[in-house]
């Protein structure tokens, strides 16, 4: 029998919106990702069906929408452009610079500037954004990644001219270094950290859940699904056949490890147990995890848009959560976290760890990994 989760004092609708970070901004608990905004890349869909999915975000309440000047070579953006042109002032919009627009393109000349965590890359890459998009602001700048040849304190200050700043794919000691850094000289700090998080990758939870809970920075998941290994629809008969788009590749790569099968399967069962999809199960166990803001979600149609939005309908029950982090919990855990066996016999035994550590503590089982 299904269980019946239809009332939930913890459930959420897109308009119980939540504050990111440490700031007054104000967002819907599920970020419209619009990537799929576009077909130059070959995974998203006209304007038209885009627009779709837009408006029934937009009428549920949906004011959290995420795009980046590459994506589909900037039809992402334009798209959104046009969908928010009367009604600018009702949404938060997010974009990111650092990939460069003419890296991909043979018909363009490759310029080495264009692309980068620079100042010039910042300053033409946002004004090609604003441009795209046909408006003069936006409510959050991106790093999209962190590339390994900018300067921290370049690009901090640059972002310091900016509504909110937001990074995006970051090692922990580099966010701990640039909010720290500005924190001390009164620059803007980020607010919020795109990155990936699914029950198949609990990286996260080493170093940058840790960080984001210190620094009280809002975790904005993406990947949530797994690139769709997570919906339920594969086999390990019918991954054999996947053609070689990206995501299908991402999808094969997964299924080579036996261990994602048995999350999966542990995903289909709790699904079937309470009357919900594999989809809506791993994302739910996403929202619950401690320091998760408003994951990104996508939908290239509305029925898509639909069943993401239902994860909003219901909570897993602690003993759900259970299984699911005991079936994907990490084989190997990476050094110093494997040593905190010696906290209970050098500190003693029961002293409490503080609330934003809880995660951590709980997770790799302080005091018990002898």
């Amino acid at each position: 029998m299904a269980q019946d989760t239809s009332f939930n004092n913890n459930t959420k609708s897109l308009d119980d919106y939540i504050l990111l970070g440490r700031s007054g901004l104000r967002v819907s608990p599920l970020c419209l990702g619009t990537l799929t905004f576009g077909e130059q890349w070959g995974v998203g869909v006209n304007k038209e069906e885009s627009k779709k999915v837009f408006d029934l975000y937009y009428e549920k309440g949906g004011n959290f929408f995420d795009t980046a000047c590459n994506y589909n070579f900037g039809e992402s953006e334009r798209f959104l452009g046009d969908y928010v042109s009367d009604k600018r002032s009702d949404v938060v919009i997010a974009t990111k610079y650092t990939s460069s627009t003419t890296a991909m393109q043979k018909d363009k000349r490759f310029n080495p500037n264009n692309g980068g965590n620079h100042r010039k890359s910042l300053v033409e890459n946002l004004d090609g954004s604003l441009k795209r998009l046909n408006m003069s602001y936006v409510d959050i700048l991106y790093v999209h990644f962190y590339e390994y040849r900018t300067p921290i304190e370049e690009f901090m200050r640059s972002l310091d001219d900016v509504l909110y700043v937001a990074v995006s794919d970051i090692p922990s000691w580099g966010l701990a270094r640039a909010n720290t850094m500005s924190e001390l000289r009164g620059w803007s700090p980020f607010i919020g950290l795109q990155t990936r998080y699914n029950l198949l990758d609990r990286s996260l939870e080493f170093d940058l859940q840790p960080a984001c809970a210190e620094l009280d920075v809002g975790i904005i998941p993406w990947g949530v699904i797994a690139e769709g290994f997570l919906t339920g629809k594969y086999t390990r008969e019918s991954v054999a056949e996947l053609n070689p788009e990206p995501r299908s590749q991402s999808v094969a790569r997964h299924s080579k490890i036996e261990k994602n099968w048995k999350i999966l399967d542990e995903v289909i069962a709790i699904s079937k147990e309470i009357g919900r999809t594999p989809v809506q199960v791993a994302m739910n166990w996403v929202q619950q995890k401690p320091g998760i803001a408003s994951p990104l979600i996508g939908a290239k149609t509305v029925t898509q848009l639909e069943e993401n939005l239902k994860t909003l309908e219901f909570k897993l029950t602690p003993e759900q959560m259970k299984r699911l982090d005991e079936v994907s919990k990490p084989t190997e855990i990476p050094f110093p976290y494997s040593y905190v066996w010696i906290f209970d016999k050098y500190l003693g035994k029961n002293i409490e760890v503080p609330n934003k550590f809880e995660p951590v503590a709980s997770t790799y089982n302080f005091g018990r990994l002898q």
